[in-house]
């Protein structure tokens, strides 16, 4: 009696097999990229309410992010500038500007500019800002260069797996006190003997468990 099937056919359980774990494979790599915050998130670039350049303030003016943002050392959440802080400049720099309506319009009716913040975290994350600059995390290691930046883009995911990478390895990030706030610093040769100094004499030992971020 003749064969119902060919025998060739005995291959397609294991081809079906071997699609459905290449396609599982497809779809939960597609997901964990395009729907982490390494996609989703880094290039974010609102437009904020006025066009503030931070390349031509910290970048060709060299002004201190310290200047604007002043609690970044001594509070858990960096500080939005208030009016106050532009007009200290603008009250004699440029005052008739048509691009500092906002600012003087925010000044003389005591409304806070409306800046829309880049770099948010969710509430259930916990993040102190002042212990990681007190650490001797540079500004450099979240945001990127600032300096360089007409309009502030998100350059990092700031995801649970990117924070807790640097809590496991933080030695690479560590710089000098006085180069915290530097955008053009760059680790020499013997930067891992630095970091393992300070580490040492800051007794580091970022949290790696959950209680650490999620309080």
């Amino acid at each position: 009696m003749a064969q119902l099937f060919k025998r060739w056919t005995n291959k397609i359980p294991i081809a079906v097999v071997a699609g459905v774990l290449l396609l599982g494979a497809g779809a939960i790599g597609f997901f964990a990229f395009f729907g982490s915050p390494r996609y989703t998130d880094v290039g974010y670039r609102p437009m904020q309410p006025l066009p503030f350049s931070h390349a031509l303030h910290a970048g060709d003016l060299a002004m201190d992010c310290r200047y604007c943002h002043h609690a970044i050392e001594s509070a858990a959440h960096a500080n939005l500038p208030p009016t106050q802080t532009c007009m200290n400049c603008h009250t004699l720099i440029l005052p008739q500007s048509s691009r500092l309506m906002p600012v003087h319009e925010s000044w003389g009716t005591l409304r806070p500019i409306a800046w829309t913040r880049v770099h948010l975290l969710p509430d259930y994350a916990y993040f102190n800002h002042s212990a990681h600059l007190a650490a001797g995390i540079g500004c450099f290691s979240c945001h990127g260069n600032i300096a360089g930046m007409t309009v502030v883009t998100q350059s990092q995911p700031l995801s649970m797996g990117w924070c807790l990478g640097c809590h496991r390895h933080p030695e690479p990030n560590l710089r000098p006190a006085a180069e915290i706030t530097s955008m053009t610093w760059q680790p020499d040769a013997d930067h891992a003997r630095f970091a393992a100094e300070l580490a040492g004499r800051k007794k580091l030992n970022p949290p790696q468990d959950c209680s650490g971020c999620h309080r």
